[in-house]
């Protein structure tokens, strides 16, 4: 960004010397376009930076549904997902949730699409997917969690994936939760937390 900042003053010197000084007007065919492509090549990078820090800001998680269903009593239960992305929402992250196929059949007897999950757990749309028939959740879950630098909520260690994913690897990338005595509570790295 410093480099741009110079090339920027540079060409507007140029300009400016090209059209108060006649003998250097040729300087203007340089410096001109100069000028343009540093204004563009900042325009560019702050719009970049803008968009890194807004996501850094969001602190993404995603949450592996068809897992964190079965928190609470084994049971598949969508009041449990529900819970813990509202607490993850009162810590400041932003949750996003996917499931398998098959997560609609375990809560109630029918298949329930992208909307469906979304009016049941109150995030929009665009946080919650339900992975396509057939089609394992695990790397749609890991590919997002890499796609946004985001952690993921699972009990599920991803062995199988560790090769293609091997951010399940890294200490704190899986947070782990569960519930104690009915009180949630999950691992969000120094130690386990405890929800009230």
């Amino acid at each position: 960004m410093p480099f741009l900042f110079l090339l920027l003053i540079v060409s507007l010197g140029g300009v400016l010397a090209a059209l108060t000084l006649p003998e250097w007007s040729d300087l203007l065919f340089i410096a001109g376009p100069g000028t343009i492509v540093s204004l563009i090549l900042l325009q560019i990078t702050w719009v970049r930076r803008s968009r890194h820090k807004a996501q850094i800001a969001e602190k993404w998680v995603i949450l592996d549904g068809s897992n964190v269903m079965y928190w609470k009593d084994e049971t598949p239960q969508i009041a449990t997902v529900l819970e813990v992305t509202r607490d993850l929402s009162m810590r400041g992250f932003t949750p996003a949730v996917i499931f398998d196929a098959s997560a609609g059949y375990r809560i109630s007897d029918k298949y329930l699409h992208d909307s469906g999950f979304a009016l049941l757990l109150g995030l929009p749309e665009a946080r919650v997917m339900v992975v396509p028939k057939g089609t394992p959740a695990d790397p749609f879950i890991l590919a997002v969690a890499r796609d946004h630098r985001a952690r993921v909520v699972t009990n599920d260690k991803y062995r199988d994936w560790a090769n293609g994913f091997p951010q399940v690897r890294n200490p704190g990338f899986l947070i782990k939760g569960g519930f104690r005595s009915g009180k949630l509570w999950l691992d969000l790295g120094g130690g386990t937390k405890q929800v009230a």
